[in-house]
């Protein structure tokens, strides 16, 4: 728990497009430990990156008619609070530049991820 006696939850997203049933999930969850008064945050490393390219989270949706698409849940996360953080060795990796990206996304470094890490009361991967 942080000194104010707030919990906190790190997700940490490694997953792109190769896996588009896993994209919403850690939105989802996000949201609701947001909504549940937890300072929570999203880290996007590896391919996670590529969720956040503008464009890119109003493509991914479930297979037929029902159900929402990725950018639903991204603005539910964003509305009840979530941060949203990338990594920026994996926008290299995956050929992409800071301006790529949907709004309300942070640049962090390795440090400042680590630091998140150690003190969260929960960290999650996906």
């Amino acid at each position: 728990m942080s000194d104010d006696g707030e919990a906190s939850v790190l997700y940490v997203m490694t997953h792109g497009l190769e896996s588009p049933r896993r994209c919403a999930t850690p939105f989802f969850l996000a949201a609701s430990a947001a909504a549940m008064d937890a300072d929570t945050s999203i880290y996007f490393t590896m391919n996670g990156p590529q969720l956040l390219k503008k464009g890119v989270p109003e493509s991914i949706g479930p297979k037929g008619e029902e159900g929402e698409r990725l950018s639903f849940f991204i603005e539910q996360a964003l509305d009840c609070g979530v941060h949203l953080l990338v990594c920026q060795p994996s926008l290299d990796l995956n050929d992409m530049v800071f301006e790529d990206l949907i709004d309300g996304v942070r640049m962090i470094g390795g440090a400042a991820f680590n630091d998140m890490a150690m003190e969260a009361d929960a960290v999650i991967s996906f």
